[in-house]
């Protein structure tokens, strides 16, 4: 699997994977890409859930004939924290580890699920160059995506803890 990264010219090539019914549902619609796009703009630095932002990464997936069969991307972090929620004097941090730390999102062409390409996918990620410093990968996959998940847990990744969260999600953990 191949990585290359995602712009605007890429967007008509996954926008019609988030009118899937599933995707719309775990992600949003076709305007989560857009979004993403002009998050990345944004120049990084801000405080998201205890953690500061370094950097953002957003690729597509190329398979060995050159077709677009996945997205992946997201924050870089200078830790990684367990958010619980927001209290009167903001975040609500339970645990703190060093990073860098990165919190991945990622999406397969709805008419290629069940191949591996996420697996392959998420693996790609970890082993890329732009990511060499990060320490810890995280992929907050939501507790009833039972897809999702096996496809993070043949990559590597691990439930931590096993039980979700206070939002669904159940964060699955890959360290180097």
């Amino acid at each position: 699997m191949r990585l290359v990264p995602f712009t605007e010219a890429d967007l008509r090539l996954v926008q019609p994977w988030f009118e899937h019914p599933e995707v719309r549902h775990r992600l949003g619609g076709p305007e989560w890409p857009a979004r993403e796009l002009r998050l990345m703009r944004e120049k990084p630095g801000g405080e998201f859930r205890g953690r500061t932002v370094l950097r953002v990464h957003s690729w597509l997936a190329v398979d060995q004939v050159g077709a677009v069969v996945a997205k992946v991307g997201g924050d870089v972090y200078d830790r990684w924290t367990r958010y619980d929620g927001e209290g009167p004097e903001g975040s609500l941090i339970s645990s703190t580890e060093p990073g860098p730390a990165m919190g991945l999102a990622y999406v397969v062409d709805p008419a290629r699920w069940g191949r591996g390409l996420g697996t392959a996918t998420l693996r790609a990620v970890v082993a890329g160059p732009h990511v060499a410093d990060v320490r810890v990968f995280v992929a907050g996959i939501d507790a009833d995506n039972v897809p999702s998940r096996r496809c993070a847990e043949a990559a590597g990744f691990r439930p931590e803890p096993p039980e979700p969260d206070w939002e669904g999600t159940v964060h699955h953990v890959l360290r180097r």
